[in-house]
């Protein structure tokens, strides 16, 4: 992991995409903090989506704490996990994000990702992670990145602007799954 110690918020108005891939390649445990069990929450079917895909799930939500869905155990906070956590991924507001990765930084070992979803930005958090060598994507959702370098997204009629001649990787189970 590179360490950032020249902080410039601009990097992080875009991405390349191959940034993305690498990280959607290489994390399996993913920690959702601010998981709903609302059905028609984006936390929820993100959750689904991502287990559905291979990816191991922690959600985090303290009032949730000890049930399961979609067997996964839902904890209190980053620190009840059990196991490493490759990737923090953000549901809460902007604000919360920083007290979330200052959480994430005290875990050992530390996640390699702080990713916030669409909407979610915060620099002083971007800046403390890089700080100590994590990659941070914002106001990014990794299952719409999934789907798009998949190209399950296009399964929907979505423009996705690849282009390539190789036959998609098939996901092991399901309908018109696909993996990368």
């Amino acid at each position: 992991m590179e360490r950032v110690m020249n902080y410039d918020p601009a990097r992080h108005n875009s991405y390349p995409d191959e940034t993305i891939k690498k990280v959607l390649k290489t994390v399996k445990n993913i920690a959702l903090v601010g998981f709903s069990s609302n059905q028609s929450r984006p936390s929820f079917f993100v959750t689904k989506y991502l287990i559905e895909r291979g990816y191991t799930l922690y959600p985090i939500n303290p009032g949730l704490a000890g049930q399961d869905f979609f067997g996964a155990r839902v904890y209190a906070s980053l620190a009840d996990v059990p196991g490493p956590i490759d990737m923090v991924d953000i549901f809460r507001n902007s604000e919360a994000a920083e007290e979330i990765t200052n959480e994430a930084l005290k875990l050992f070992p530390v996640p390699k990702v702080i990713w916030m979803q669409l909407g979610v930005r915060n620099d002083k958090a971007a800046e403390k992670a890089e700080a100590q060598g994590l990659t941070v994507i914002m106001n990014r959702c990794p299952k719409i990145e999934f789907g798009r370098f998949s190209g399950e997204i296009g399964w929907s009629g979505v423009n996705t602007g690849l282009i390539s001649s190789k036959k998609p990787v098939m996901a092991d189970k399901g309908f018109q799954k696909r993996g990368m």
